[in-house]
């Protein structure tokens, strides 16, 4: 690792294994236009973060695969630079073992070798996965990608270094607390959402030791808090901690995609469960393979429409 000028620091790392860079951290994007996230045509994807020691931009791109692995150079900027380098490798899943996935289905199978480069990692910041994943709580994706883009807009701190324009940081978590009322408002959310949000801010500091709990624990913790349940707390854990297990029951859409793509019907929660049953340990992971398929059953009714909680 390496230091530049001003706040600005290198690192170059070499994975021991098929990296698709944009494949693993496109899980944190938050739709087309989320204000953390960026992804250039060439491959690099830029992110932003507040980490412990202050907000932070990474710039990450892999710039060599070899038989030894894939040669991964990273740039940051910001007081946390440092604290999202040394940890990049974790958020490039150093931590995860897909090697012990043993997919029951052929189905399986071929799409975990169609995707080599796929790794599940950990961003280690667990508020920053929280806020969106409540954002997203029985909401179409658009609509709650709309909240997530005009709060950082409105709240969000500038990114760091030469960031692409608009690219923002989440806000802390006294931030997110001091909202009014008329700004989730503005936003689309309603009181219930919001009020999960607040209070969870409020406690953000107790919330980031969970990424460095063992899952079962992890989830108590998660779902100890008013408004978080089953959903909400896989749906954390599989980007803040890297769970590989963590199944994001209650999702409108994933049961249907699991059932269709390993039994060639659509199930529900249970009748997923009992699926993937046999990848104990590895089920998220069989879960985000069958979503990187595409693998769908035929739609046969109209597309849950775009909620506006805003007065007319």
């Amino acid at each position: 690792m390496s230091a530049g000028p001003a706040s600005e620091q290198d690192r170059d790392w070499l994975a021991p294994y098929p990296l698709d860079v944009r494949l693993v951290l496109g899980v944190h994007r938050r739709g087309a236009g989320d204000p953390a996230f960026r992804a250039e045509p060439g491959g690099a994807v830029w992110r932003t973060s507040l980490t412990p020691r202050g907000p932070a931009t990474l710039r990450v791109t892999a710039t060599q695969v070899t038989e030894a692995g894939t040669q991964v150079r990273a740039r940051a900027w910001g007081p946390g630079a440092g604290w999202l380098l040394d940890g990049l490798p974790a958020l490039l899943g150093s931590a995860d073992d897909p090697a012990a996935f043993q997919p029951a289905y052929p189905v399986l199978r071929d799409i975990a070798r169609r995707h080599p480069g796929f790794r599940i990692g950990a961003t280690r910041r667990v508020f920053e996965a929280l806020a969106p994943a409540v954002l997203e709580q029985k909401v179409v994706g658009l609509e709650a990608f709309r909240a997530w883009r005009l709060l950082l807009r409105r709240f969000g701190l500038p990114a760091p270094g030469p960031a692409p324009p608009g690219l923002r940081v989440c806000p802390p978590p006294g931030t997110w607390a001091a909202i009014p009322s008329w700004e989730w408002h503005r936003a689309g959310v309603e009181g219930i959402r919001a009020a999960t949000i607040i209070a969870a801010a409020r406690v953000a500091g107790r919330l980031e030791d969970i990424s460095g709990l063992p899952p079962e624990q992890a989830d108590r913790r998660l779902r100890s808090l008013s408004g978080i349940g089953p959903w909400t707390s896989a749906e954390i854990r599989q980007r803040a901690c890297g769970d590989p297990d963590a199944v994001s029951v209650g999702d409108y859409n994933l049961p249907g995609a699991v059932g269709w793509a390993l039994a060639g019907r659509v199930v529900d929660d249970a009748g997923m469960l009992e699926l993937l049953a046999p990848m104990a340990g590895h089920r998220h992971r069989a879960t985000r393979l069958i979503e990187l398929s595409g693998i769908r059953p035929p739609r046969r009714g109209p597309r849950n429409a775009v909620r506006d909680y805003r007065a007319i």
